[in-house]
């Protein structure tokens, strides 16, 4: 069995800054692509950021939606099978509950995962 458990949401002010985590446990083999979604009320969940296994020096290759480039970062840390959202100059519209996403290889298999989602608010 595997668990993501995420943590960093909260609220704060339009400008502001958050730092998500998001940090895998179990019988896990490997991980492979981690990424960040984000659901706000009335609108279709959206991939927010998304970053490889391997690349840039075995730091992982990140992409990210239009509407978040320049303001967020995503990282992982392999050692510690976490992946984190660097969010900066946020703005009204990122309010949302943020999820973390991953494919982790066990001993049983592959199979997707999802974190239980940390809601982000922004607002004065």
């Amino acid at each position: 069995q595997v668990q993501f458990v995420e943590s960093g949401g909260g609220l704060v002010q339009p400008g502001g800054s958050l730092r998500l985590s998001c940090a895998a446990s179990g019988r896990i083999v490997s991980i492979y692509n981690m990424g960040w979604y984000r659901l706000a009320p009335g609108k279709q969940r959206e991939l927010v950021a998304v970053i490889t296994t391997g690349g840039i020096t075995s730091g992982g290759v990140p992409n990210y939606a239009d509407s978040v480039k320049g303001r967020f970062t995503i990282s992982r840390d392999n050692a510690k099978n976490t992946v984190y959202l660097q969010m900066n100059s946020l703005k009204p519209e990122d309010t949302a509950v943020y999820y973390c996403n991953a494919d982790v290889l066990t001993l049983a298999g592959r199979a997707n995962y999802w974190g239980q989602g940390t809601q982000v608010t922004v607002s004065s």
